[in-house]
């Protein structure tokens, strides 16, 4: 029986194996940095500022300024890294054990193949168009591309002056740049469309910051990110030119063609087809012909991208808290990861940053209709350009609203482990929810407790969700009590077994996020140079869905001094 059960093991291991592309023998050969395959498409076939110094300028009738990193480092150390994003360029895990790699990962020294720039964009900030904001502290090194043809751009965050710096030092801390980096790969193990982290570098220098905006500044250790995304452009990238107009609305054209070829190609010499020809619904019955303007499809594509990320930040309780148009992705992506906060209580109202604070624009409830509003300005600046007509703009808007809310609706029904979406059922839990101030990740998580049996006595009814029902009195435990009894009746009537409702449920309510507390415990682990933290709660982070015993107490609430001043909280520019 011995041998039967170690032969079923190497066929097992083989199969293994062979499914990541490697069958032990004929492995595809993984790359040294110097022998990654650089790209620079951006470069080649965009229009760029003839000038390369990093004075503060208005930059006209550009894409970008060719930039080299300027940050000064001092024995620069490797504090961690991520070998999934390693995986996608094909990059030796070795390489990181490189004694130069903090090195070329600062920006110090230069990485061969590299042709560094700084991209020129606008955006609207609050609501407010604020003209040209652009890469102040990221310079991007190039694309690389893996054997699949899959472009990936790598970008260095706090890697110094540009001509888009303004009045700032072009420097990132080690606080913000851990939180970056741990949400980045966070967010993709929650299988959320993000922009991904290869590693972060502590540069050995301090870098003065006012994080409270009090006029008392300290110092921090400074630090750089290298961050990874097939694209980073943002709404703003276009916006910028349209607002210029004149002989800058053809580099949207440019701009939008670039975007097509290299990231939309399906989108690229469509046929004719009825099945994305789409009747407005107007009186005239005008039909949108996608296949006949690519521009209007590409629109379409961008809306509906946006609202499925957006969707997804609201299953599991994310806040990005500065929604700006320069911060959002056209490729869908959640990017540019400032003073983000993932819910811990229940609050429609939350917003993890302190600027926000007077208005709320960007709080939870608001991200949904402030992705539509960006989608808008998008659209706005493709009709400028000439690229859409009225009907077409509207019905990308109109295709966002449709999306968010089929995308939503199908998250929340999958989160209560129901067969179809209840409105009035999801509606009153969310309500109850909000009253009880309930932690959001950890009442989904154990909601999947719950029997699906009717004959429960009412007294029981509770007990499965006791850990997360904290201090409730008698009125709201009988709200509670009738609101999981119609679940119960609800899920009896649905056919499906307990356990497989359980681990369906579990599939996608998470266990383990990136909550404040955790990540401020990494900080000031790593502020002394202690770097065992932030690889722990990597780890974790890798695997949200999974029990991961042993690794309880990263599910537990926060603890009381996760509420004080600083902890969380951050304004745009930390």
């Amino acid at each position: 029986m011995e041998s039967a059960a170690v032969t079923v093991d190497s066929v097992a291991d083989k199969l293994k194996k062979q499914s990541l592309g490697n069958d032990g023998s004929n492995s595809k050969r993984m790359l040294k940095l110097e022998e990654l395959n650089w790209d620079h498409s951006f470069v080649r076939e965009l229009p760029a500022d003839p000038r390369t110094d990093t004075i503060p300028r208005e930059v006209l009738h550009a894409c970008y300024t060719k930039m080299l990193p300027s940050v000064e480092v001092e024995n620069p150390q490797l504090v961690v890294w991520s070998e999934s994003v390693a995986e996608l360029l094909e990059l030796d895990p070795k390489e990181f054990e490189r004694p130069d790699f903090p090195l070329l990962f600062s920006g110090a020294s230069p990485l061969v193949g590299a042709v560094p720039y700084a991209q020129n964009y606008g955006g609207h900030q609050f609501g407010m168009w604020a003209g040209q904001l652009g890469d102040g502290r990221a310079i991007t090194l190039g694309e690389v591309l893996n054997s699949k043809s899959e472009r990936w751009e790598l970008q260095l965050k706090g890697a110094g002056k540009t001509p888009y710096s303004r009045f700032a030092d072009g420097l990132a801390v080690l606080r913000s740049s851990i939180r970056e980096f741990l949400c980045s790969e966070a967010m993709h193990s929650l299988g959320i469309p993000t922009t991904r982290a290869l590693c972060l570098v502590m540069t050995g220098k301090d870098v003065s910051r006012d994080m409270f905006y009090d006029g008392n500044p300290k110092d921090e250790p400074g630090a750089i990110v290298c961050r990874v995304a097939e694209s980073f452009l943002r709404f703003g990238s276009y916006q910028l030119h349209a607002f210029r107009g004149k002989e800058d609305l053809e580099i949207v054209r440019t701009l939008a063609d670039y975007t097509i070829r290299h990231h939309f190609p399906h989108l690229e010499n469509m046929s004719k087809s009825e099945s994305i020809s789409f009747s407005t619904g107007e009186e005239d019955d005008s039909v949108v012909d996608l296949t006949s303007n690519k521009y209007a499809a590409w629109a379409v594509e961008v809306a509906e991208r946006t609202a499925s990320t957006i969707a997804r930040w609201q299953g599991v309780g994310f806040t990005h808290g500065v929604m700006n148009t320069d911060n959002m992705s056209v490729l869908g992506l959640t990017i540019d990861y400032g003073p983000f906060g993932f819910l811990d209580a229940f609050d429609p109202s939350f917003t993890p940053n302190t600027t926000d604070l007077p208005g709320r624009r960007y709080c939870f409830a608001n991200q949904p209709d402030i992705g539509l509003w960006n989608v808008a300005q998008f659209a706005t600046t493709l009709s400028t350009a000439q690229l859409l007509n009225d009907k077409e703009a509207n019905y990308a808007m109109e295709r966002y609203g449709i999306k968010f809310m089929d995308d939503y609706q199908a998250i929340m029904t999958k989160k209560l482990g129901l067969v179809k979406y209840n409105k009035h059922m999801i509606g009153e839990l969310l309500k109850n929810m909000a009253v009880d101030k309930v932690d959001y990740t950890n009442f989904f998580r154990l909601l999947s407790n719950i029997k699906a049996d009717p004959t429960i006595p009412d007294n029981q009814l509770l007990i499965p969700l006791k850990a997360a029902l904290l201090d409730i009195g008698q009125e709201r435990k009988e709200a509670w009590t009738s609101w999981v009894k119609s679940y119960i009746q609800e899920l009896s009537t649905s056919g499906v077994s307990d356990d497989e409702r359980k681990a369906s449920m579990n599939s996608v309510n998470p266990k383990y996020i990136l909550r404040n507390y955790l990540c401020q415990s990494a900080i000031d682990a790593a502020e002394q140079e202690d770097f065992g933290e932030i690889r722990r709660l990597l780890k974790v982070m890798q695997r949200p869905f999974d029990e991961q015993p042993g690794m309880e107490k990263y599910a537990r609430l926060p603890p009381a001094w996760a509420y004080r001043p600083g902890v969380g909280m951050l304004s745009c520019s930390s």
